[in-house]
């Protein structure tokens, strides 16, 4: 790109005449070639690794573009040479480099698309130096400056300090965040909680037994939700996410001083976004799947259909069913939806079937590590709740009790980590249908019979009735939380208070 190298500016030191003075770090030719990069395909900037700012940029020129570039984006709108041009027509450093013709000029070479990634960490590593520059000159000059009443040990800590803000602040980002701040977040969520009635102060999951016990889906938070197949584990998080999106929905109709819900984007990697919507139209029109498919419907069951479809048509639910998807493109198009949709839940069918980013890497505890790090990350990115499905380990299968275990979680190290919640699902109706004995007929002995007739009475108490086990809590107590399932149109809801007695919950 021969045309933006002419942005050769003059360095501090260079302009006071001093040759010895130490030329701050910058690459204009990266900077040049990533505006570039951008500007043919704004998608780019969602697929960045590090929080690339205009104030990462050397070149002032370059730091106002990438500012208008990020503003069009956010507003979705095309940042491309024709749509910047009006905002830098009098612009006077551009006129010098003959105008807005300059704009056209970085994507001239479409070399920078070939590594955005790079590009953007090496400007953002420059950036970083040159901060380190600034806080070093600093120190420099206050330990010379000895009319100064600060004692030696204080400018050791002031160093400190300055060195911490470039290591961290820099970093991450993000700006640090005052107690003050955090406790008015922290009245407002027990505000919203009090003036709920019943204690809910972060987005609802639509099923009162588990709000009551959670208070909610709080912002940042890991929740892991697993169990063996069979269990219920993708139902359940339908339901939550029809739940979640049906309430944001209800909160924009009607208003309200509190929003318990919001949009949700539902990343699907094992089942195809038609076969969820067919689930999710099941479970609200209450019609067995199976019938759906078969289109064996009666004409009650087809105005039923017909009534769901209605109220699911402006639902702000975002299915996204790429297969094989890698943390990083998860990452990359949650950054996207939150943009794009304001998204407040994100729910991930299911971990072991996202990939690292580490090519070559056999160690599937260490993948799944970065896994587990990379939504937690994700959740405090975009403070939202993501909940995580995951399979257990066949020790499950084992034991005599089949009530699942943190232990039981496959590659668990980390997940139990990482995790805020985790929640197994288990119904011991489903490994109580496993032990059926053969159905009996007139014919059969008394013992037989007598058997059959004492798992039926088991199966009749169990049926139905499942149990979401909170196994760890990092802000409240564990335990378990009563629900009911109904098997034939895959749908959980929440027993009446009353009637948690019957389920041997206090």
């Amino acid at each position: 790109m021969s045309e933006p190298a002419k942005l050769s500016r003059i360095t501090p030191g260079e302009e006071a005449g001093n040759p010895a003075e130490p030329r701050l770090p910058f690459n204009l030719e990266a900077e040049a070639a990533l505006l570039g990069a951008v500007l043919i395909d704004n998608r780019v900037l969602e697929e960045l690794q590090v929080p690339i700012a205009p104030e990462h940029f050397f070149e002032p020129l370059h730091s106002r573009i990438f500012a208008r570039i990020k503003a069009l984006v956010e507003r979705n709108t095309t940042a491309s040479p024709v749509t910047l041009r009006p905002y830098f027509e009098a612009d006077e450093a551009l006129k010098e480099l003959g105008g807005t013709s300059y704009l056209a000029q970085l994507t001239a070479n479409g070399a920078g698309l070939l590594a955005p990634r790079d590009l953007a960490e090496q400007i953002y590593d420059l950036a970083l130096l040159r901060e380190l520059v600034s806080v070093g000159r600093q120190l420099i000059e206050g330990a010379l400056d000895t009319s100064s009443d600060t004692s030696p040990k204080e400018r050791v800590e002031q160093a400190e300090a300055a060195l911490f803000k470039v290591a961290e602040g820099a970093a991450t980002g993000r700006q640090e965040v005052t107690f003050r701040d955090a406790a008015l977040q922290a009245i407002r969520m027990a505000e919203a909680a009090m003036k709920s009635g019943g204690g809910l102060s972060g987005k609802t999951t639509g099923l009162a037994s588990i709000d009551r016990k959670t208070a909610g889906l709080h912002p940042s938070d890991l929740i892991i939700l697993a169990g063996r197949p069979g269990m219920g584990k993708t139902s359940l998080a339908t339901n939550i996410a029809f739940n979640c999106a049906e309430a944001h929905l209800e909160w924009q109709r009607h208003g309200g001083e509190f929003n318990y819900g919001a949009p949700v984007a539902f990343f699907s990697l094992e089942m195809s976004a038609d076969q969820l919507a067919t689930r999710i139209l099941a479970e609200q029109a209450e019609i067995p799947s199976e019938s759906l498919r078969s289109g064996k419907l009666s004409r009650e069951d087809f105005q039923k259909l017909s009534y769901a479809s209605q109220r699911l048509a402006e639902l702000p639910l975002y299915i996204d069913d790429t297969p094989a998807l890698t943390i990083a493109a998860l990452r990359a198009r949650a950054r996207r939806l939150k943009r794009r949709h304001d998204i407040g839940l994100i729910i991930v069918d299911y971990l072991q079937l996202l990939q690292g980013t580490a090519r070559g890497n056999d160690n599937r505890v260490t993948e799944i590590s970065e896994i587990s790090r990379g939504l937690k990350t994700l959740a405090k990115e975009l403070q939202v709740p993501v909940i995580a499905l995951s399979q257990l380990s066949r020790a499950v299968e084992q034991r005599e009790d089949k009530r699942p275990q943190l232990s039981d979680l496959r590659e668990s190290g980390s997940i139990e980590q990482d995790a805020d919640m985790v929640w197994f699902i288990f119904r011991a109706d489903y490994y109580h249908q496993l032990v059926k004995p053969d159905t009996p007929d007139a014919s059969s002995p008394p013992d037989v019979q007598e058997k059959y007739r004492a798992w039926e009475e088991k199966f009749e108490q169990l049926v139905g009735r499942a149990t979401l086990i909170v196994a760890k809590q990092r802000h409240g107590s564990t335990g378990n939380v009563p629900l009911h399932f109904q098997s034939e149109i895959t749908k959980f809801t929440s027993p009446n208070f009353k009637d948690y007695s019957d389920y041997g919950y206090d």
